[in-house]
């Protein structure tokens, strides 16, 4: 007897965590190395699954991007006026969006574990030989993030940032010209800069937590560090049990 076609999205087949879901929305927490989209380069991306989060014709869409090599926090529209409501609050700095990062070094002149301030810099792309990256330029765009020390490991700090403005590499740019680049970062903290012997790690850069309210849905929803991150970050005071929103649900919207 053949078993009747599902006309609902395969949930199970989902390959990524699925941090919050409404008819509307959807928060996923990303791998690191994962393109959110196809470029000249990229192989498998996460859009590749999108087919599986509904069956509409139209959609699912991304509504902001988020670096290949960082791990955590995307949101993706079901619906086109959810897209459009969400990338509105994004273009109106109206989403609160927190990383987390381990860096190399302690902000200068601050002490403590409390310690906090913040990085007002302009940003802007330089083309260079061997590809591109944002530096601190007065003719960039305006960048604002703010930053508190969560905790420390010998020469390393665990970074809580705060992202006001949304520029490419912001928390990347910014904690290089801090003077604290984020450990595993290629672009701004090449291997030939880290101290010998130190090898090669991932980007250790989480967008840790999502708040935005769309319409009347409110989301507030945080990732767990990846594995490669958390052994850094328990030599720093974290501890799994001491985050929220760990329950990873895996269910998917019906589509309808």
């Amino acid at each position: 007897m053949k078993r009747p076609v599902s006309s609902a999205p395969d949930a199970a087949a989902f390959p990524y965590p699925v941090l919050y879901r409404s008819p509307r929305l959807i928060v996923i927490d990303k791998p690191a190395g994962l393109p959110v989209h196809a470029g000249p380069k990229t192989g498998r991306t996460l859009e590749d699954a999108f087919p599986l989060l509904s069956l509409r014709k139209d959609g699912p869409w991304l509504v902001h991007r988020l670096d290949a090599d960082t791990s955590g926090c995307v949101l993706v529209a079901l619906r086109k006026q959810a897209l459009i409501q969400a990338q509105a609050a994004f273009q109106g700095r109206q989403v609160r969006k927190t990383y987390w990062a381990v860096v190399e070094g302690h902000p200068a002149d601050h002490s403590g574990e409390n310690a906090s301030g913040e990085i007002n810099a302009p940003l802007r792309r330089d083309e260079q030989r061997n590809g591109w990256r944002m530096i601190v330029d007065p003719r960039g765009q305006p960048a604002r993030t703010g930053w508190r020390v969560l905790g420390r490991d010998g020469d390393r700090s665990w970074l809580e940032l705060t992202l006001h403005t949304g520029r490419t590499h912001q928390a990347r740019a910014h904690c290089a010209a801090l003077g604290c680049p984020i450990l595993g970062d290629p672009v701004y903290y090449p291997l030939e800069n880290r101290a010998s012997g130190n090898r090669a790690v991932p980007l250790q850069l989480l967008s840790r937590r999502l708040e935005i309210t769309v319409g009347e849905e409110h989301i507030d929803t945080c990732a767990i560090p990846p594995e490669a991150m958390t052994a850094f970050l328990g030599r720093m005071g974290y501890r799994p049990s001491d985050s929220t929103n760990q329950k990873r649900n895996s269910q998917v919207s019906d589509g309808v």
